[in-house]
């Protein structure tokens, strides 16, 4: 369609996020293809840290900047740490409120912690009863609760599962060579040459794997975390386990050693674009589980361009709320949701469903500094996404007279910004430039978004 501009996303280097499909995957090529296809259309996702360390709120003995890994970071011991589960009481907590505010948002999947590095299941485990069901005065199941509304609202389903950390076990142990036991529960169990994560991965994860794949219904995707000392044929095996009881669900790269369905990248987005399968997973403010001293809040247009920057390079964002300790997705987060949803209203279609770049060059290119460390200089203040024969031009920056992009062999037969479709806006073709002449006044949006259709 465009003069050999998509060879630019399939020879990067993109070292962070290349991915081997072919040799990590069960299964034929087509049913690979076809167990990803929903991911690479929905392209916009929602992460929810929530269990018993949001109950405090990010605050223990007057120190405020913990978050999930409060057992680890307060130094809190299991015992001491159980008994304060027992205050957990999501009282305020509504399933179908929590994917009403994924699905107004424009997001098309939701992926809950159902197990954190502290062990505790936020739904009822009949493997484990360090649980909210055993332990907690809440009385109900929000993951069935999550479960039933995902389907209600037509939202994928997906569930985060910590694999290779669990503050509870006594069998798990973490790191390697001047790092072992750095991510381990010391205080309980300081042995880390006794444990044997074959114990733990037979007594509890398989377990709560089936559990999970068994009693909630389609699970979209397993986001496993931190896999840390799993061994190869461990995750071959739990891979073997999680086909046969869900051949559809999709699978990320953290259940270990190159087996994933796609990779992710946390809290970044990658310089480059792939057409492997990948994620960024990216906080709203600076936790991933509720914190109340964190109001350094990022604006609903920042999170609008990465979306758009994550999608023009292929991939899909994961974007993380983290509800309080009554079951609250706190104000800030609802608004700028909110915000969000306004615009993919109007631009949704330069997002779901699209392909990344057909140019690259506004992307940048890789230099040198003078150090000898890789730099991307000449970055563009827009993006683009394509999807049929149209391409997306989404507006960063506000250009001033003329934008002028990159070649386009066909011919563009009309151009219009998204929610103004009869304002047609002037483009020439020539000398292997494409220039449309700009209002004199802005679009009012926070990303305004160029539609080029061109000539089938």
């Amino acid at each position: 369609m465009l003069k050999n501009t998509c060879l630019f996303l399939l020879i990067v280097s993109f070292a962070n996020i290349t991915l081997g499909q072919s040799s990590s995957t069960s299964g034929t090529a087509i049913d690979q293809k076809s167990r990803l296809q929903w991911f690479r259309d929905a392209k916009f996702g929602m992460f929810i840290h929530w269990g018993v360390y949001s109950q405090a709120g990010g605050e223990w003995n007057g120190e405020t900047n913990h978050h999930e890994w409060l057992q680890l970071t307060a130094k809190i011991p299991l015992a001491e740490y159980t008994e304060f589960a027992k205050s957990f009481n999501p009282t305020k907590f509504d399933a179908d409120e929590w994917v009403k505010t994924a699905k107004d948002a424009g997001m098309e999947y939701l992926v809950i912690t159902s197990k954190h590095h502290d062990g505790f299941a936020i739904y009822d485990s009949a493997s484990s009863g360090h649980d909210i069901a055993d332990v907690s005065k809440f009385d109900r199941d929000p993951l069935k609760e999550l479960a039933d509304a995902c389907q209600k609202h037509g939202i994928r389903f997906c569930v985060y599962y910590s694999l290779g950390r669990d503050w509870e076990d006594p069998d798990v142990a973490t790191g390697r060579g001047d790092k072992v036991g750095f991510r381990s529960n010391l205080i309980d169990f300081p042995n880390e040459s006794e444990k044997v994560f074959e114990r733990y991965f037979e007594r509890k994860v398989k377990p709560q794997i089936r559990e999970l794949l068994t009693g909630y219904g389609p699970i979209g995707i397993l986001w496993f975390d931190t896999y840390e000392l799993i061994s190869k044929e461990q995750s071959v095996e739990l891979k073997a386990l999680i086909r046969e009881l869900q051949p559809e669900c999709i699978i990320n790269e953290r259940i270990g050693h190159n087996l994933g369905d796609y990779k992710v990248s946390e809290q970044t987005i990658p310089e480059d674009g792939s057409y492997d399968p990948w994620e960024s997973c990216i906080t709203m403010n600076g936790h991933w589980a509720y914190n109340k001293a964190d109001s350094n809040w990022k604006s609903p247009k920042s999170m609008i361009e990465s979306l758009v920057d994550i999608v023009s390079k292929g991939g899909n964002l994961l974007l993380n709320v983290g509800p309080t300790g009554e079951g609250v997705i706190p104000p800030p987060s609802v608004e700028r949701l909110s915000l969000i949803g306004d615009w993919m209203d109007v631009n949704g279609e330069a997002i779901k469903g699209c392909d990344p770049t057909p140019f690259g060059e506004e992307l940048g290119r890789k230099e040198k500094d003078k150090n000898g460390k890789q730099k991307v200089v000449g970055k563009l203040p827009w993006r683009a996404t394509t999807k049929g024969d149209k391409i997306y031009i989404h507006l960063f920056e506000w250009p001033t007279g003329e934008l002028v992009l990159p070649t386009i062999d066909k011919k563009i037969q009309n151009a219009y910004f998204l929610g103004h479709p009869s304002d047609s806006l002037n483009v020439k073709q020539s000398d292997g430039r494409s220039t449309i002449t700009m209002p004199a006044s802005p679009v009012k949006s926070l990303v305004p978004v160029i539609c080029l259709e061109l000539a089938r």
